[in-house]
């Protein structure tokens, strides 16, 4: 596990464009697996802007959401889908039809697990994007998840709807269920890129990085992948620095 601190969000946000730029000029047909949530988007906004520059393509790109939530419509402000869309799909030259995010009405939403899984299942996930939750979940895979789970159906915990209640008017609002990659699927990308800024993400990164691989703490998994980059600002490395002293 390679692990890069920097300074503060921006500068997270600038080594992770590097190294997806850098992915995609060596691979212009790149399999990329995509998160959502505040963190991600200063990463999104820079990727934005290299490919106006024309410096990157999306042209041949494929995209795979990690999640969405379930019982919303597609167009909600807060659905994965147009969280998408506001932040990278509508701002680069990327084929709508080489994006993919789970279906999630609630009448068909197991049916709509299997179908995703089964798209998964046909390809290889290059580089995936994540970001970690302040109890150790990634993608909507809380703790107690089974690492052995393929995409599924999962009530969200009341810390994760807390968390994700900045997003809304109230916490009635968060929907108390999602769809979402497995930690199976996650862990067979080639490249795993984790970001993550802020004190309260401080103790997740220490029990990820060196507490004992449990599912109590899901992100703690990536300790057995052969090629995870984990990018931090200093507030969400402070106790991981402390470790090492």
């Amino acid at each position: 596990m390679n692990v890069i601190i920097c300074k503060n969000y921006e500068e997270v946000s600038l080594k992770a464009s590097e190294i997806v730029i850098g992915q995609l000029k060596r691979k212009p047909n790149t399999v990329l697996g995509l998160a959502t949530g505040s963190t991600p988007i200063g990463l999104y906004q820079k990727l934005i802007e290299a490919n106006k520059n024309k410096e990157i393509t999306f042209e041949d790109v494929e995209t795979y959401n990690l999640d969405e939530y379930i019982g919303i419509e597609l167009h909600h402000p807060q659905s994965y889908h147009q969280f998408m869309m506001d932040h990278l799909f509508s701002k680069i030259d990327i084929k709508l039809s080489n994006t993919h995010l789970p279906k999630n009405d609630v009448s068909h939403m197991h049916e709509h697990a299997k179908s995703y899984n089964k798209k998964l299942s046909k390809t290889s996930i290059d580089l995936q994007i994540l970001g970690i939750g302040s109890n150790g979940h990634i993608g909507f895979n809380e703790p107690g998840t089974p690492f052995g789970n393929e995409t599924f159906i999962v009530e969200l915990e009341e810390k994760t709807r807390k968390d994700n209640m900045r997003f809304f008017n109230s916490l009635d609002e968060v929907p108390k269920y999602a769809i979402t990659m497995g930690i199976k699927n996650i862990m067979k990308s080639k490249h795993i890129l984790l970001l993550a800024s802020g004190k309260e993400k401080s103790d997740a990164i220490e029990r990820m990085i060196f507490g004992p691989v449990d599912e109590s703490l899901p992100a703690s998994i990536l300790q057995l992948h052969p090629h995870v980059t984990v990018i931090l600002d200093e507030k969400a490395a402070e106790k991981y620095v402390k470790h090492l002293s």
